[in-house]
């Protein structure tokens, strides 16, 4: 497959090399000379360039491409390169911070196909969005860390509680969320647990049970 990422930062020059080791092609957009002199020191054909300007993407073949990663810090450029992508028939991804409010969150997830806070999900959960990928099938994220899918019983004392309240080991992230008999997607920072609600929590393995005793829940699915 084949990918621009526009901001060769932490998130998108980690993503970038996730993607390259898979055998991807990747092109990397970036307005800063250092960092792309980085980008082409590990291998990556680049454009020095606004990633928020269509004529900087089309360079970078965003009209060739299967999707957009905006990982920039600033919203506005990351937005305006997905809407690029958009007019060219490519999946979008967006990164945004975890501190926005609710409704600019919702604001921009109605036109791209995923939105990513690097806080949670990092460059693995980026990678993931770029592919398209299941949130229940993703795996070998890193030697020490694992995906488990947790159901949240009658009872939990997770109910009612927003997932940013959860009491989890400071490790552990929520990665993925869904109601009952529904696909798992990111959830909003003020999304509220119910029981039936299955949670995807990314943890170090050695902190697996601890995950499971603070949500008072039984694994129903893992990969």
């Amino acid at each position: 497959m084949k990918f621009v990422i526009v901001g060769y930062g932490r998130v998108g020059s980690r993503t970038a090399r996730i993607l390259a080791q898979e055998g991807h092609d990747v092109v990397v957009v970036d307005d800063d000379s250092d960092r792309v002199e980085r980008a082409e020191s590990d291998g990556f054909e680049t454009v020095h360039g606004d990633g928020a300007d269509e004529a900087v993407l089309l360079e970078a073949g965003v009209d060739d491409v299967d999707a957009i990663g905006a990982f920039t810090p600033d919203l506005n450029a990351n937005f305006a390169a997905c809407m690029v992508g958009n007019h060219h028939g490519c999946r979008t991804v967006l990164r945004i911070d975890e501190d926005y409010r609710e409704d600019i969150y919702e604001k921009y997830a109605e036109d791209v196909d995923e939105i990513i806070y690097p806080e949670r999900l990092g460059a693995a959960g980026a990678k993931t969005a770029l592919l398209g990928g299941d949130f229940n099938v993703v795996a070998d994220l890193a030697t020490n860390l694992q995906l488990t899918v947790l159901e949240v019983q009658e009872g939990s004392s997770a109910v009612g509680k927003r997932v940013t309240e959860l009491d989890l080991p400071a490790s552990a992230r929520i990665y993925a969320h869904g109601r009952e008999r529904e696909s798992l997607s990111i959830p909003l920072p003020g999304t509220e647990l119910e029981a039936g609600d299955e949670v995807a929590v990314i943890t170090e393995t050695d902190r697996a049970e601890d995950v499971r005793a603070a949500l008072s829940t039984e694994t129903t699915s893992a990969q």
